[in-house]
């Protein structure tokens, strides 16, 4: 699996009734204790690929147990291809805490000296990046370049910036 995937549980033999295709799962120390089997996913090695399996029922036996059944695993002779799979879970992208997105930036005000606006869009360009904001006067766009930034606070949702004389003028 990549490097994007942990662990949490391993499928050890068929269970329930004959018609049904569940199995019994032991389950890691990695499993989730907010795991969710309405909404999310586990996922099974199968020939180097991820592939999701969503739950039709949960039942958890015990600290590190669980009955499984599973969509598109609903047949004993399907539930058997499992048996003694690995199963895992996706890991949430971590960023560091100075890194983000221009798009995240949406929606803070913006102070340009003595001009007070709001960033309203965000417009991705590899060769000139642009913020929409409107100084309640319509959205103008400025270029998102770094030497325009003067601070960013992330607590407040405010960003200074120092635009170069005229480039605001019609």
């Amino acid at each position: 699996m990549k490097d994007n995937f942990t662990a949490v549980a391993r499928v050890g033999k068929l269970f329930g009734q004959a018609d049904t295709g569940g199995v019994s799962v032991t389950l890691y120390t990695t499993f989730p204790e907010d795991f969710d089997p309405q909404n999310d996913a586990l996922f099974v090695d199968i020939n180097s690929l991820a592939v999701p399996l969503y739950c039709d029922k949960f039942e958890r036996r015990g600290v590190s147990g669980a009955n499984v059944e599973f969509a598109d695993f609903d047949t004993p002779r399907r539930a058997e291809e499992l048996v003694g799979k690995e199963l895992y879970i996706e890991l949430e992208e971590e960023r560091d805490d100075d890194e983000f997105y221009m798009e995240d930036l949406i929606g803070f005000r913006v102070t340009a000296g003595k001009l007070r606006g709001e960033i309203v869009d965000f417009y991705d360009s590899e060769h000139n990046p642009l913020f929409g904001v409107d100084f309640g006067e319509g959205e103008r766009l400025i270029p998102a370049a770094e030497e325009f930034i003067a601070a960013i606070d992330f607590d407040k949702q405010t960003i200074k910036m120092v635009l170069p004389e005229g480039l605001l003028e019609l």
